[in-house]
């Protein structure tokens, strides 16, 4: 397969498929607190800023130290670049928790939630900001991990097709779609999320790019 920067229509086909089910397409209404997820995007930072200035959530918590994706890009961890960031936007300071040292999905929500119970802050419910393919995960991690919020997810209002050219490179981004959904199907039985209902289409288009991405890997 060629999940590079000219991927076949196929392929296409099913990433965007993939996409369209990662996102849940809530209605964005206010909640206790944002809670920003760390990662090589930093439209996520963009869109975290413009909800807090539009009155959604009246604190912020960006959560992320570092991962082989977003080391050299972020070298002083994606929180702190995303709060920076956040801030040239005019987000005050002092609305802005730093949460430097999740890993994953799981430590994002679990150290948010003690960073704003530290800082004594009442949540009921939690706006879960992140890339548009990871919403559907970040749902099924909080349901788990925090049940007594109600998440609301957003992510930047773009097409499949438009967010791959932001990007820059269609590897990745698909690579990331496939990750993500393969994560949401595994992770129940081990205790990391909920579980999430995958239609056949969806898993029809999930088999076929793994099946194509471990043709990549098979030497000749």
């Amino acid at each position: 397969m060629s999940t590079a920067n000219a991927p076949t229509s196929q392929h296409h086909a099913d990433a965007k498929l993939i996409w369209d089910y990662h996102q849940l397409g809530h209605q964005l209404r206010p909640c206790s607190a944002g809670i920003g997820l760390g990662s090589h995007d930093l439209g996520v930072a963009t869109l975290a800023a413009g909800l807090y200035r539009a009155g959604l959530f009246p604190v912020l918590v960006f959560s992320g130290g570092n991962s082989p994706t977003t080391a050299a890009r972020f070298p002083r961890g994606e929180a702190v670049h995303f709060a920076e960031h956040a801030i040239t936007l005019g987000v005050p300071s002092g609305a802005i928790i730093i949460e430097p040292r999740a890993a994953n999905t799981g430590q994002n929500i679990d150290y948010s939630h003690d960073a704003l119970a530290g800082a004594v802050i009442p949540v009921t419910s939690v706006m879960l900001i992140s890339k548009p393919y990871m919403q559907r995960r970040a749902y099924a991690t909080i349901r788990k991990a925090w049940p007594e919020a109600e998440p609301v997810c957003a992510s930047e209002d773009i097409t499949f097709d438009e967010y791959l050219k932001t990007i820059g490179d269609d590897k990745l981004v698909i690579d990331m779609l496939v990750g993500d959904l393969q994560r949401i199907i595994t992770y129940p039985a081990r205790g990391f999320a909920v579980a999430q209902d995958v239609p056949d289409d969806v898993t029809g288009a999930y088999q076929r790019l793994i099946a194509a991405r471990s043709e990549e890997h098979t030497p000749e």
